[in-house]
């Protein structure tokens, strides 16, 4: 599967913003997926997960109550809609899939198969 992120941009904190994963090639809804997300010179760290059906997200705790993640299986798209951005949200995201059939761990990125190339969201303040 083929994962393009979009829908980053610049922002002022206190803003909102809704990031968009696309995938193609297969079709998403076996896939539990998550967003990371990695500011420079930091490691990539976990920010939202969300199961293949949807009934299960989880997120990091530093974004719970103002993140939200979602996805739509028919339209084969994963949502992350941002609201009261802070600067230090200021990151590229990335959205990744992990394909059925192992155990999921949804902070770890290692243990997500398929990536896409991440868009960058910048929070002033």
């Amino acid at each position: 599967v083929q994962l393009q992120a979009s829908g980053g941009g610049l922002v002022q904190a206190g803003g909102s913003l809704r990031l968009s994963c696309a995938a193609s090639g297969r079709t998403l809804h076996t896939y539990n997926t998550g967003w990371f997300r990695q500011a420079p010179g930091k490691e990539r760290v976990f920010v939202a997960a969300i199961s293949s059906s949807g009934d299960r997200t989880y997120y990091a705790y530093s974004v719970e109550g103002r993140f939200t993640i979602s996805r739509d299986n028919a339209k084969n798209m994963v949502y992350l809609r941002m609201n009261s951005l802070k600067p230090e949200d200021t990151a590229v995201y990335y959205c990744a899939a992990k394909a059925p059939g192992t155990s999921w761990f949804y902070q770890s990125a290692s243990g997500y198969a398929y990536w896409g190339q991440g868009t960058q969201v910048t929070v002033s303040s």
